[in-house]
């Protein structure tokens, strides 16, 4: 069969000056399957000319990726395979803050010891966390209280920043709190500076452009919406 189908592409490629020899690859040449309009053009042309021009002079292939594996993974079946692309497929970090705020509107901002631009409770989601017990867990460690942290307000996918790869960021609903409240925090000494109530006016002049519009959004959503964004800002059906 692998003979048929060599034959019959070939045609289709009379600028390709080498054939394809017959190797251990052969399991690849259902790409070329013929066109089952056209038995004298291969299906898959794009394919085709990828295989011919990644052969070697031996006939071999070069290794297009490389993947390793533990001893202990697991190898056949399904899982197998899922583990395999589970190590080479593409990671975001997941960023989950939440939005504690007053009777007046004003948003409580950090001022981190690590940085100049203040931001919202909340930090990295650890790897098999969910965001939502993430949000929870970095209130606890940063004003040393337990909140309850309620539906999600906004998801943003944040580009490349500061060295930074992509990554998507999640603000969670922290209700409300009094001024008088901010005396029973108990501040992470090694991260965060201080806290502050301040309006979105502002927040402009300490959090970043992109936090700013994330923000704004955010504290203006009504008791049912949820906004995505990209970059901070509303993408539409048309965008």
């Amino acid at each position: 069969m692998i003979d048929d189908l060599r034959s019959a592409s070939q045609p289709a490629r009379p600028a390709v000056q080498r054939a394809i020899a017959s190797t251990a690859y052969d399991t690849a040449w259902v790409a070329s399957l013929p066109d089952p309009t056209a038995v004298d053009q291969p299906r898959f042309p794009d394919a085709m000319e990828w295989l011919i021009s990644q052969q070697l002079p031996d006939g071999s292939y070069a290794d297009v990726s490389l993947f390793s594996r533990l001893a202990s993974d697991q190898v056949h079946g399904p899982n197998g395979f899922s583990g395999v692309m589970n190590s080479a497929l593409p990671r975001k970090r997941v960023i989950a803050h939440v939005l504690i705020r007053d009777d007046h509107g004003r948003v409580l901002l950090c001022e981190t010891r690590f940085k100049q631009d203040w931001e919202l409770p909340g930090g990295i989601v650890e790897p098999y966390e969910a965001p939502r017990l993430a949000a929870g867990r970095e209130v606890i460690e940063e004003l040393g209280v337990e909140r309850p942290i309620g539906r999600l307000l906004v998801a943003d996918w944040m580009p490349p920043y500061l060295g930074w790869e992509d990554a998507l960021e999640l603000i969670f609903d922290g209700g409300l709190i009094a001024e008088d409240d901010l005396a029973a925090l108990v501040l992470q000494p090694t991260e965060i500076k201080r806290v502050q109530l301040c309006t979105l006016a502002e927040a402009q002049e300490l959090v970043t452009p992109i936090s700013h519009r994330r923000l704004t959004i955010a504290a203006g959503l009504g008791p049912t919406e949820f906004a995505y964004l990209e970059d901070g800002s509303v993408i539409t059906s048309g965008d």
